[in-house]
């Protein structure tokens, strides 16, 4: 496995450093420019930013997240930690723990003898030991397969190319064709580097999206169990509630009041108090129904695709069938088999959707470019009338869009029961009601974060808050976000996904007080002041 993912990689950055070869052979040849300056300027400053970046990282750990780096883990997560260490003959990683509820687990450093893993206290409340065995297991395969290096070494390709077409066009502005007979080569290797540096961002993304492959594998084969990881998946990703041990109901609070104690050793928090917080749930992991409603939206929503090829992780539904193919490896079931039937196609949504995005910035574009045409041909009466005409027809599908984002009509749901909606996306909303308990951040641990992460019976989802002005989100952010941490609340909002499942918040109820959020309204407002703004240029060309 190790050595498929070293060949993989290396092929990758040969492949990628050879473009990058053309391109400054290109340059040598044809333009003259000496540009060995800036490209070891960017090497440079690359290598600086790779040697102090977990350092860094460290600091924004500490002061903004208050993690707690030296903390004791539980002695089956050490003893787990202990062997892969021994195995690979690499130094322990620092751990760090992040007081708040919501999920979450990453690593960084820069060899696998510095490397820092981080884990909140959610990962510890969601999760059974096995489970947060597996998630630490994915985040030592990071460790393990030097994915930190080898993903540092090939962003340089982009940024130099990106330096490439930067220092081209500018030569290219500062002197005419006519003085300088290169100028013609200079602005076409000028566009094809920038059209590199365009696939050598997609190539690396699908490079760290495989190498999230490799991360499950490695945890799959240290574990002997990969269904464990899946089912952590299903939890961290997807949200859902999903019981590893429903079968034994005692069993499965034994495993609890077990995993409480050890998070108690951390020293963050009380581990009578986190008995509450610990997520509860009748699912039962065997029926998987719930699952695979969670996997239609990525499996049949057209979306899902243009949103992993910009993501550098995979979609979950992708890496629980990996997973699932490598169960029987270990003697276990696969987790997972997807075998809905899709009874409709939903590429025509899609392509609606699409055109109501793009919509409004085609016809402000138009407006753009007639308005310049105009002013330079003397007519300014036909400019401002083409500029009024089709700025209106802009905002109204600017409204159109925001309407279909914003959709009324809300009704009491749960988060399973959203997880399982198909229609919908960062364009289409799915107006809901949730109750749950607030459980942490939407960031968690961030003090500058304003959002939060919610918890009902069913699962857990992050909720977006963001009234009309940035500096409003952060100074409720610092001062006012912590107040609501573990509280009780109902949520008015709407439901998308991009990829990510959310709700933005729109209204919501705690300690039986009803707050809102203005954003919406105030959009509202500008929307029409801007077709008024419109009309009045129109007027101006009559």
């Amino acid at each position: 496995m190790k050595s498929k993912l070293f060949a993989i990689s290396t092929f990758t950055l040969v492949g990628l450093y050879a473009l990058l070869s053309i391109i400054i052979l290109g340059v040598c040849l044809f333009t003259g420019i000496s540009m060995i300056y800036g490209l070891l300027a960017s090497i440079i400053i690359l290598i600086i930013q790779f040697l102090i970046a977990p350092w860094l990282t460290d600091l924004s750990m500490k002061w903004f997240y208050k993690a707690k780096f030296g903390a004791e883990i539980p002695n089956y997560l050490n003893d787990f930690v202990d062997g892969i260490c021994t195995k690979y003959n690499m130094k322990k990683p620092q751990f760090a723990i992040i007081d708040d509820g919501a999920p979450n687990a990453f690593t960084y450093g820069r060899t696998k003898n510095d490397a820092r893993i981080v884990l909140t206290r959610g990962i510890f409340e969601l999760l059974d030991e096995e489970e947060i065995k597996a998630v630490v297991g994915h985040e030592l395969g990071h460790v393990v397969h030097y994915d930190m290096l080898f993903m540092t070494v090939a962003q340089l390709v982009p940024l130099i190319l990106y330096f490439v077409y930067q220092v081209l066009m500018d030569t290219n502005d500062s002197k005419s064709s006519s003085n300088n007979d290169n100028g013609g080569y200079a602005q076409l290797i000028g566009v094809v580097a920038y059209i590199l540096y365009i696939i050598s961002q997609y190539i690396i993304l699908w490079l760290s999206r495989t190498r999230e492959y490799y991360a499950d594998e490695f945890s799959g084969e240290e574990t002997q169990n990969p269904n464990a990881l899946a089912n952590a998946l299903v939890k961290i990703g997807f949200g859902l509630t999903v019981n590893s041990n429903s079968n034994d109901e005692n069993k499965d609070k034994k495993n609890k009041v077990r995993s409480t104690k050890n998070v108690g050793a951390l020293g963050i928090f009380d581990s009578k108090t986190s008995k509450s917080l610990i997520v509860s749930s009748n699912n039962d992991v065997n029926d998987k129904t719930s699952i695979k409603n969670a996997m239609k939206w990525e499996m049949w929503n057209p979306w899902a695709i243009i949103y992993q090829l910009n993501s550098t992780h995979p979609l979950i539904s992708k890496r629980l069938l990996a997973i699932s193919s490598k169960s029987k490896d270990y003697g276990q079931e696969p987790y997972i088999v997807f075998d809905l039937e899709k009874k409709e196609s939903y590429v025509d949504d899609f392509l609606i959707e699409l055109l109501i995005k793009y919509l409004p910035s085609f016809w402000f574009l138009i407006a753009a470019i007639l308005c310049v045409a105009f002013f330079n041909a003397d007519n300014e009466k036909y400019a401002f009338m083409s500029a009024g005409i089709c700025g209106i027809i802009g905002t109204i599908f600017l409204i159109i869009r925001y309407k279909r984002s914003h959709k009324k009509g809300y009704n009491p749901r749960t988060i399973k029961d959203l997880l399982g909606e198909v229609k919908v996306s960062g364009v289409t909303s799915v107006p809901c009601i949730l109750e749950g308990n607030v459980i942490g951040k939407g960031d968690p641990g961030c003090i500058f974060n304003e959002d939060f992460t919610l918890k009902d019976s069913t699962g857990i989802i992050f909720l977006d808050y963001n009234q009309p002005l940035w500096i409003l989100n952060k100074v409720f952010a610092l001062f006012k976000s912590h107040q609501y941490i573990d509280k009780r609340i109902k949520v008015k909002g709407w439901y998308r996904r991009s990829p990510v499942p959310y709700v933005e918040i729109y209204e919501w109820e705690v300690d039986g007080k009803k707050k809102k959020v203005y954003t919406y309204l105030i959009n509202m407002i500008f929307y029409f002041l801007l077709i008024g703004i419109f009309i009045f240029l129109i007027c101006l060309g009559i």
